[in-house]
């Protein structure tokens, strides 16, 4: 039986990735993190401990042996090697969740694994701005380290990640304007592309990648061959509920002006080609209707039992 180690677990791509994985017979499924949010979910072992204090790592899991140890929440290189140095010895494999804000910008689209990455802070993201050099960091430490301690690494890097239990404010920015009757406004002119990966499909892959020596000592994004743009968000929204959306189309300067949260850029791309990783594990992405369809069923599933639980 293979021992799967899961650091976070708990939110959104974590969980889904432990719900996926339990469905598989011969695994037994353990998580790590800080408790904030118990899964409370049959044959799924929970950890608790700070990722950040070596001896509550040690305390916790280092007394096991892991055939793999799935990490969806380093943020930074001393997360990647206090983890790594603690379990020296008993990993088999060391799979990190990264992300494609590692990449440069680039015209030179769609972007692949081996394009330029970012070479320090990006102040336009704001409070973000140190997210993407920060997992790039992380990134270099995972390679240098499993070669120093003799195990392989995989690294994936998610586009933007939609689906079940999603807390950021993406899809359901355009669900909850739906539920309330109210416009969807959509930028004018500009037609920018989006490259996004259903949060199951993300598991999926992840699951395939465990034990997988094709996989080893890599990089691959996740990302679907399905561009997607505003205007697209709304044609699959109206074939989800059947009916034409109240669409606003303004100029990215009155967008901007009126402060609406739109939750994707207005002004840029954000393509990347997840073919390397598809063609390995001979995969086929969920159409983005498909899984949009899953994701609102999911988000009125989730309304309905707030309204009940608050009457």
């Amino acid at each position: 039986m293979k021992k799967i180690l899961v650091i976070g677990g708990s939110y959104f791509a974590g969980r889904v990735f432990v719900e996926e994985l339990i469905k598989i017979q011969d695994v037994a499924v353990h998580v790590f993190n800080r408790g904030r949010i118990q899964l409370g979910i049959s044959g799924v072992t929970e950890h608790r401990g700070d990722r950040e204090d070596a001896s509550q790592i040690s305390r916790a899991i280092s007394g096991e042996e892991w055939d793999a140890v799935i990490d969806f929440c380093a943020y930074t290189p001393s997360h990647v090697e206090l983890l790594l140095n603690s379990l020296q010895g008993k990993i088999r494999q060391y799979i990190l969740i990264s992300t494609t804000t590692i990449y440069k910008n680039s015209w030179n689209l769609p972007i692949r694994e081996d394009a330029l990455t970012v070479s320090g802070p990006q102040p336009e993201l704001g409070p973000h701005a140190s997210y993407g050099f920060d997992k790039w960091r992380a990134e270099l430490v995972a390679r240098q380290t499993c070669v120093r301690i003799g195990i392989p690494y995989t690294i994936l890097r998610p586009a933007i990640i939609y689906g079940f239990y999603n807390y950021a404010p993406r899809e359901q920015y355009f669900f909850d304007l739906l539920q309330q009757g109210e416009a969807v406004v959509i930028p004018d002119g500009g037609l920018s592309l989006f490259s996004f990966i259903w949060v199951v499909d993300m598991a999926r892959m992840i699951i395939r990648c465990i034990g997988e020596e094709k996989a080893h000592n890599q990089e691959f994004n996740l990302a679907s061959d399905e561009l997607v743009s505003y205007p697209r968000i709304v044609e699959v929204l109206e074939e989800i509920i059947g009916k034409k959306i109240h669409v606003v189309r303004k100029s990215i300067e009155e967008i901007n002006r009126e402060h609406t949260p739109l939750p994707f850029p207005m002004d840029e791309h954000l393509v990347y080609s997840g073919a390397k990783l598809q063609r390995l594990l001979d995969f086929d992405y969920t159409p983005f209707t498909v899984g949009m369809r899953q994701t609102f069923r999911y988000y009125l599933m989730v309304l309905k039992k707030r309204r009940e639980s608050s009457t």
